[in-house]
């Protein structure tokens, strides 16, 4: 009966979803009228609605697998009674129809979040903006209603199931992909927004208001996503690399990257009422962005580990959709564009100059990135077969992205409006002077691993330095937390370019064949084989290797990766072992064996590669403090306003 619930809450759903779209274009149609009045008093509770069925129809789809249902047909498919719960839980959008439904829940319940505390905006604004988020939903509903309904039932029912992908078996799953999805969620939600205020001509400051706390919400939401899937492919895929520039990689980048040049425009339109046309622009493309990875991710036209293999008809659904959706905004886009009027000019030497000369080098990224997934599909439908790897993306995206840190170090010590060339000059001077001293002490340690490298580190040193001076001069108790936030997240970034140019520069690899006793040194490490013992667990047996590790004349430790072996779906997997340290990661691997008594051994020493994700973190927690410095701000006025109405 769990089922049947789920699927008629989603039926309902999707109704709730026509029904408010409809609902909402006649209230905007008719919004002088009496009858647009009632029809838009009806457009909140209905999207309020909407959110409810579409929760409980997650929430049951949750319940089938955390009960083992085995007559479900999604739950025998990727589920065992004999998992472990966590990954019986996470199994509920560990795959296509599970994730396609996460996605179209949290989508219904950030619509009904804006129809109940959105206060901002102009009423018709606002109505129209529930209405396109309607319009986003009931697409979603039609697709997983038709073509990949969740809740299918499997007679006769099986005494068990095929078990979940055990690459997928990892604590990461539980909260990697629901954080990756809130933030695309956030990139419709502003999407909408866009479209509402194109609808409706109301772009200006208080749409962008409206807007920023969902942009900055999802970029934050995509930020510890990335981070997090980066930091999960490290350790559980055994390969030794954060980021592989895998296309399902790409295609969470990618909205991630238009994101951050939608945050910087949003808040240029929000304070100082400028990038109108360019603020539309980004929530088009940001949104676009995220169809696309949703398409390439679950058409079936890629294989990998992140991605969810289907039939060539899901593929099609989903790229109507992205042709619908993409196609209609980008024509009224043309449309109304002509009708937003221009907002207030500025130099090109200022704040708002240097923001949208970073707009321009995000967008060069990002379509290098676009060309570089999507080329070799295009090839691979003319019967060419081709890849666009590591090497390409290295060598094109690198020197574009220390421009860009150049320009982001000048950025905030740049004024608003128009500033003067000699008065920025003396203000680099302690950020020059760091990249330099640090380019001067790092020529005899890092000349040999290349320029980029070289210039990475020197500039994350600039970076650092240039990122604090917001700071400069004032009290550091009175300073608002939203110059906080952009202080954290700017020296995120500087520490998460430090640890990639570490990475890059200083890493040592070794891949060897050991039998029990034979030693093996990496970096300052040496490594040896002290013996071998099987391992069994719940859902799995395996086989481990203990390794003894010394470093200098410090004391031993013992690092113990494994091979594990699954029988349902059967599958063997390299579970690495890593130590960090302050100043590093040692990073093992099994491997095989060679038949001769000895096993493959793969050894990494990675100097400060921890620095990577530390500055994802870092970024995440600028971007959470400015969006808690903002509510703060807004509940002050807010109090501020009541008492003086009751005062008078």
């Amino acid at each position: 009966m769990i089922a049947e619930l789920g699927l008629a809450a989603l039926w309902l759903a999707a109704a709730m979803a026509a029904l408010q779209a409809v609902l909402a274009v006649g209230a905007v149609r008719s919004s002088r009228s009496p009858l647009g009045a009632n029809l838009a008093r009806a457009v909140r509770p209905v999207a309020i609605a909407q959110g409810f069925l579409v929760a409980l129809a997650m929430l049951c789809l949750i319940l089938v697998f955390a009960n083992s249902d085995m007559s479900v047909k999604l739950v025998v498919e990727n589920s065992h009674s004999a998992k472990p719960l966590i990954y019986k839980l996470a199994g509920a959008w560990g795959n296509h129809e599970g994730s396609m439904l996460l996605w179209v829940t949290i989508l219904g319940l950030a619509g009904a979040g804006v129809a109940l505390f959105e206060r901002q905006l102009a009423e018709r604004t606002l109505i129209a903006t529930i209405g396109a988020q309607a319009a986003i939903a009931a697409g979603f509903y039609a697709f997983l209603l038709v073509a990949s309904n969740p809740f299918a039932r499997m007679f006769p029912a099986p005494p068990d199931g095929e078990g979940l992908n055990p690459l997928l078996q990892d604590p990461g799953l539980a909260f990697h992909p629901p954080t990756l999805y809130v933030g695309y969620v956030g990139i419709s939600i502003a999407f909408s927004f866009a479209v509402g205020a194109l609808v409706t001509r109301d772009v200006g400051p208080a749409f962008a208001r409206a807007m920023r706390p969902w942009v900055l919400g999802a970029w934050v939401f995509l930020t510890l996503g990335i981070t997090a899937g980066s930091y999960w492919a490290y350790y559980e895929l055994g390969w030794g690399g954060w980021w592989f520039w895998d296309p399902v990689e790409n295609a969470s980048l990618m909205p991630w990257l238009a994101a951050t040049a939608l945050l910087h425009s949003v808040s240029v339109l929000a304070t100082r009422d400028g990038l109108r046309a360019w603020t539309i622009m980004l929530a088009v493309v940001a949104f676009s962005m995220s169809m696309i990875g949703t398409f390439l991710v679950r058409s079936g036209i890629l294989t990998s580990v992140h991605a969810f293999a289907v039939d060539p008809e899901r593929g099609a659904f989903i790229l109507a959709l992205l042709a619908i959706y993409i196609g209609g905004a980008l024509a009224l886009f043309a449309l109304r564009i002509g009708t937003v009027r221009q907002g207030k000019l500025f130099a090109p030497l200022s704040r708002e100059g240097a923001l949208v000369v970073n707009n321009l080098l995000l967008t060069v990224i990002l379509g290098i990135v676009l060309i570089g997934t999507l080329y070799p599909l295009v090839a691979a439908g003319f019967g060419v077969q081709l890849s666009v790897g590591k090497p390409f993306f290295d060598k094109t995206i690198g020197p574009v992205a220390l421009v860009l840190v150049a320009v982001m170090a000048a950025g905030p010590l740049l004024r608003w409006r128009r500033d003067e060339a000699s008065a920025l000059l003396r203000r680099m001077t302690p950020p020059v002077a760091a990249f330099g001293i640090a380019l001067i002490v790092l020529v005899p340690f890092a000349w040999g691993a290349g320029v980029l490298p070289l210039l990475g580190l020197a500039l994350a040193a600039g970076l650092a330095v240039a990122s604090v001076a917001p700071l400069w001069g004032r009290s550091w108790r009175r300073t608002p937390l939203t110059i906080w936030g952009m202080v954290v997240a700017h020296v995120g970034i500087a520490v998460s370019l430090a640890g990639i140019a570490c990475d890059s520069a200083f890493t040592e690899e070794r891949l060897v064949v050991v039998r029990p006793g034979d030693p093996v040194a990496v970096g300052p490490f040496r490594v040896r084989l002290a013996g071998l013992r099987p391992v069994v667990a719940q859902n799995f047996s395996g086989l481990a290797a203990d390794l003894t590790v010394t470093r200098g004349e410090g004391d031993a430790f013992t690092l113990s990766p494994e091979q594990h072996f699954f029988a349902n779906p059967p599958t063997t997997t390299n579970e690495s072992a890593i130590r960090t340290m302050l100043d590093g990661q040692l990073y093992t691997v099994l491997g095989q064996a060679d038949g001769q008594g000895g096993y493959q051994l793969r050894l990494w020493w990675k100097p400060f590669v921890t620095l990577i994700w530390a500055g994802g973190g870092l970024v995440a927690l600028g971007g959470a403090l400015s969006i808690l410095g903002r509510w703060w701000r807004a509940r002050r006025t807010r109090r501020r306003l009541a008492d003086e109405e009751g005062y008078a």
